[in-house]
């Protein structure tokens, strides 16, 4: 089913997926992108925002230090951070920062939002290995990858044998994932995910992206007005999982097996090219986990 297709339908299910639980753009999170906005944004008010909360203010910082930027100074306070980053890719890093606080009281996610992080960290690394012929910057990758999945946390909350309802997706050879869900509950971890999208004013190629991220058909034929942008999203972030489950053996799903072929066949890489980035990734993460 088309995106201009099943629009209808999501409007329908709006309501109905909103009395689920999905969680309002954070206030901080309103008063941190409208600085950033400004014409000439104010990087000292901007640190005093984000230092009003620690662990906000920690993970910047923390970002910033990561390998994978290869600065050769470390941020010492939130200022240095903001400059060392940039705005926009600061701005993506403190969404994911405050997704993952607005969900700390949902049990057993740890491990879900390590596979996330490091999964967003090799799309980006992987944007740039692959070059500009894709028409994907290296943080709208990784902002995809921290986003894809968002919907998991909203529905592990709602319903108590949703980690029942994971293991029976990630297990399915066949069936897409999102209609395993579908068997078991209302809705499905794309639709809810591209509604927090939406209501946290994400891109729209970003929010369809979330949508579609289980659809093979969408990333095979450009149907119903699903962006190039939004496929080439999905197909970025699926082969950064995959390279990242090859590499460590963590997190296993089938769903490579459902979507690799369109996704290789999108982003232009054949088998020898796929076989060295396996290897480079194995390279790339031993050297920012070292």
């Amino acid at each position: 089913m088309s995106p201009d297709q099943t629009a209808a339908i999501d409007g329908m299910l709006g309501e109905a997926i909103r009395d689920i639980g999905i969680p309002p753009r954070p206030r901080i999170l309103d008063s941190i992108s409208a600085e950033m906005l400004k014409e000439n944004p104010d990087f000292n008010r901007l640190a005093t925002l984000i230092s009003s909360d620690v662990s906000l203010a920690a993970g910047l910082m923390k970002t910033a230090n990561s390998p994978y930027f290869g600065f050769r100074f470390r941020a010492r306070t939130v200022s240095q951070a903001l400059m060392m980053l940039g705005l926009d890719v600061s701005s993506r890093a403190v969404a994911g920062l405050i997704l993952r606080k607005v969900f700390i009281s949902v049990p057993a996610l740890e491990r879900f939002w390590d596979a996330s992080a490091r999964i967003a960290m090799v799309s980006g690394w992987l944007t740039q290995q692959l070059g500009n012929r894709n028409g994907v910057r290296a943080e709208e990758a990784y902002t995809f990858g921290l986003f894809r999945d968002c919907g998991i946390p909203v529905l592990m909350r709602k319903f108590a044998d949703y980690t029942t309802t994971l293991k029976l997706a990630n297990d399915a050879v066949e069936a897409r994932f999102t209609d395993v869900e579908e068997t078991r509950h209302p809705t499905n971890h794309a639709i809810v995910g591209c509604l927090l999208a939406q209501s946290w004013w994400m891109p729209e190629e970003t929010c369809l992206a979330i949508r579609y991220h289980h659809d093979s058909v969408a990333l095979t034929l450009n149907i119903g007005g699903l962006p190039p942008a939004s496929q080439r999203l999905i197909a970025i972030v699926q082969l950064a999982e995959f390279l990242f489950q090859t590499s460590t053996g963590l997190s296993p799903t089938r769903e490579w097996g459902k979507l690799g072929e369109a996704c290789l066949r999108l982003l232009d890489v054949n088998e020898e090219g796929l076989a060295g980035l396996v290897e480079d990734a194995r390279a790339f993460l031993d050297s920012v986990e070292a």
